[in-house]
């Protein structure tokens, strides 16, 4: 069984200091040098007028808050920001149709080139889980969810498949484990 790699495909440059410092005092919506929760919520569009997830923005708040601050200062900003840009640049690689979502088989061709082999039954799951609208396809925002909740998965998951082939056998209280670590991301 293949993993999926700990980053984006199709990484952009990383963007000029002074562009993204314009960004970040916009994004800064209080001035307090850093940017909360709810201001990079209010900032980020997912395509269709509706705000960013609350979920995903925990999720990357989590991944980029280095100095658990529970904000993004300027240096995490610029992080956070190349890693939106590589997403929406993967995002629309496989947003064959230009629809601004992702549809159960381009999932499956973007999961795929991560390296997964998935049934599509398992598929099914994951639309279900992630489309908030219940149209049967995901948006930019539930995208990055979807994939950060599988890599973060996978790599509990990896703690007990050490033969990397697919299979770990797991006693209750390493399945409670698994589930904890999950929750702190």
């Amino acid at each position: 069984m293949a993993y999926l790699r700990q980053q984006a495909p199709y990484q952009a440059p990383p963007p000029n200091q002074n562009y993204l410092w314009d960004l970040f005092t916009k994004v800064d919506r209080d001035r307090s040098g850093s940017i909360s929760a709810t201001e990079l919520q209010q900032a980020l569009s997912n395509g269709t007028w509706t705000p960013f997830n609350p979920e995903t923005i925990r999720l990357m708040m989590g991944m980029f808050d280095r100095d658990k601050s529970g904000t993004i200062n300027f240096q995490e900003f610029g992080a956070l920001w190349k890693y939106v840009t590589d997403w929406q640049n993967c995002f629309r690689s496989f947003d064959k149709d230009n629809s601004g979502n992702i549809d159960k088989n381009e999932l499956k061709q973007a999961l795929t080139s991560f390296g997964y082999r998935l049934s599509d039954q398992f598929y099914d799951i994951l639309i279900r889980k992630f489309d908030r609208a219940g149209q049967g396809v995901i948006t930019f925002d539930d995208f990055i969810q979807c994939c950060v909740v599988i890599q973060n998965i996978t790599q509990c998951f990896q703690q007990y498949d050490t033969a990397r082939c697919g299979t770990a056998q797991l006693y209750y209280e390493q399945f409670l484990s698994v589930g904890v670590q999950l929750m702190k991301h």
